[in-house]
């Protein structure tokens, strides 16, 4: 009889942890991110929220440095064709005078201009990566897949300078 109640004992604490095992496997849960709910199993549903949630983020701002080196290269791209139209003009003057001086406007313009657009592109990624941190703190991700740690490479790769000269 005691052996009869042992093995029922353990056989019901048995079916109970297979049981909590499968009940904690499927408990359902809600994660609000930016105001949509998302529901699923709790582990695997929620490490797929919070990835999507940093991939839609990381895609904004990919999106975003996107257009900005285009801007960069457009307004970079301008200040030469300027540049050359101005100094085409200045060696058509007549004295040396007329000459240096439109010489000297079109780099003076020139080096403005490019300035102009370094100065936009910083500002612009900047103002990207600021954006990029907000958006992706929401998602309450791990680090491991934030892409935090590759902010500088905009400009290495880019070839761009980051001093800003």
């Amino acid at each position: 009889m005691k052996k009869q109640i042992i093995i029922t004992a353990l056989s019901i604490g048995l079916l109970a942890t297979s049981a909590l095992t499968v009940f904690a496997e499927n408990t359902n849960f809600t994660v609000s991110n930016t105001g949509t709910a998302a529901t699923g199993t709790l582990s695997k549903s929620n490490a797929t929220t919070k990835i999507a949630c940093v991939g839609t983020a990381v895609n904004a701002r990919e999106t975003a440095i996107g257009s900005a080196v285009t801007s960069f290269t457009v307004s970079t791209n301008s200040a030469y064709s300027a540049r050359a139209t101005a100094l085409k003009a200045a060696y058509t003057k007549t004295t040396l005078n007329d000459v240096k001086s439109a010489v000297k406007k079109a780099w003076s313009d020139f080096k403005m201009a490019t300035k102009t657009a370094r100065t936009t592109w910083f500002g612009a990624r900047r103002s990207i990566w600021a954006e990029f941190r907000t958006s992706v703190a929401v998602c309450k991700a791990p680090g491991s897949i934030k892409d935090n740690g590759n902010e500088e490479k905009d400009n290495d790769n880019a070839g761009f300078e980051s001093n800003g000269r």
